[in-house]
């Protein structure tokens, strides 16, 4: 039942830590790997290394292995080390010599970096859906609340007039940042590495071009020893964008848990969607977006965790590897969660549309007087003096008439070219 068995057997202690959880990690790889034969299966007919039968029971035998794994009836029971074995045993088991022969010009670490690569696209695809999905529910909440004034706060002092449209639309924009980090991790996962064997080639005539062009690749990795060390890259190219994204969900995250508090009552929740405390009946906390905080604040800890396994390996495959899955896989799947929760939150959010009416906000407005005295012809020096010794001698009287106009201020939210960017980063 394993790939380098060469008659003999290993205790079973040292089979029971190399294999670790990989059958269960795996269960997310086995669609590719069906794929990755099929189209290897495939070029390898090309070449004459198997025949047009021997080819059509394989089609036939993976279609059936794709089937289970869409209906989730796909099992790597605990005699096989992992997906690679299971499915080339199922082949063979079917189809005798010919399930034999799939491993033809073929190594594991060959097979696992081929699942990874197109996991990894059809993952960044999904987050980056899911990213676009809360990206849209920011700029309808931005459009919705655009004349609502919020206090805006520096060093957690009373600042500057800020707004809902403008708080929203922030987190909308920021996430496009997040998207052309995930872009350029799509590019470096969307190059084929199969072929590279064990990382030196293989002395079989094959076609890596006609792999490539099976498995929808826009280029492959061409030298074998840089596909084999795109091992670990991948996945530390992918933890900073997920990293990125995580750190907008935590930092939104934040704003609402303080927002929420009844020292700042900027917005609140339906009962429904919050919790409360085994003995204060008063409580409604915001318990969901402070696990998306501590849980997004555990991804971006992801790139110095796997940085730190690979930083000193060589070139050439390593066991160290293996490891990489269990953290990565665990971040791509919470980092989901958290961005389908948020978005389903702020369906419901509701906004304290007098916050600032709150004689503690007053000050907020002090820059617009500076800015009207220097307007009616004050030099800006002499109109900050004026404005700043009227609040030492508590005679500073608000004028609360806020009037932005430059792009991206509270009266020009350019909500329309941030989804313009949008639309570009996404493709």
């Amino acid at each position: 039942m394993k790939l380098w068995d060469k008659g003999y057997t290993i205790e079973k202690k040292i089979e029971t830590f190399t294999v670790g959880n990989d059958r269960e990690l795996d269960l997310h790889l086995a669609k590719y790997d069906a794929l990755g034969s099929l189209a290897h299966a495939q070029m390898l007919k090309e070449i004459g290394l198997i025949s047009a039968e021997e080819l059509e029971g394989i089609e036939k035998e993976i279609s059936l292995i794709l089937n289970q794994i869409v209906e989730g009836s796909f099992e790597i029971e605990a005699h096989f080390e992992d997906v690679h074995s299971k499915i080339e045993h199922l082949l063979t088991e079917k189809l005798g010599e010919a399930g034999k022969k799939i491993h033809t010009a073929r190594s594991r670490n060959d097979q696992v970096l081929v699942d990874l690569h197109l996991f990894a696209r059809d993952e960044i695809q999904e987050i980056k859906g899911l990213i676009s999905k809360l990206f849209d529910r920011l700029i309808a909440l931005s459009e919705q609340h655009k004349d609502v004034l919020l206090p805006g706060y520096t060093h957690f002092q009373v600042a500057m007039p800020s707004s809902f449209g403008l708080w929203f639309g922030a987190y909308a924009e920021s996430l496009i940042d997040d998207i052309h980090l995930l872009n350029a991790t799509f590019k470096i996962a969307d190059q084929n590495p199969l072929g590279s064997a064990a990382g030196y080639g293989s002395s079989f005539p094959i076609n890596r071009t006609s792999t490539t062009e099976k498995m929808g690749f826009s280029t492959l990795k061409y030298n074998s020893v840089a596909a084999q060390m795109s091992r670990g890259k991948l996945e530390k190219s992918m933890s900073f964008g997920l990293a990125s994204a995580a750190g907008t969900l935590s930092k939104l995250a934040m704003d609402v848990c303080l927002y929420m508090s009844q020292n700042f009552g900027f917005i609140t929740f339906p009962d429904h969607l919050t919790t409360g405390s085994s003995i204060m009946p008063h409580k409604k906390n915001p318990d969901v977006f402070e696990l998306v905080r501590a849980k997004c604040n555990k991804i971006q800890a992801l790139p110095t965790e796997l940085i730190m396994i690979t930083n000193n390996l060589p070139s050439g495959y390593h066991r160290d590897f293996q490891i990489l899955k269990e953290s990565l896989f665990s971040a791509l799947f919470t980092l989901k969660s958290c961005l389908e929760i948020s978005e389903y939150m702020l369906q419901h959010i509701i906004i304290n549309e007098k916050a600032i009416d709150d004689p503690k906000y007053d000050y907020l407005y002090t820059v617009e007087s500076v800015n009207k005295e220097v307007i009616a012809g004050l030099p800006f020096r002499e109109a900050y003096q004026k404005v700043g010794q009227a609040v030492q001698s508590g005679a500073y009287a608000p004028d609360k008439e806020v009037k932005h106009t430059h792009e991206g201020s509270i009266g020009n939210l350019c909500n329309e070219e941030i989804k313009g960017k949008m639309r570009e980063a996404l493709g």
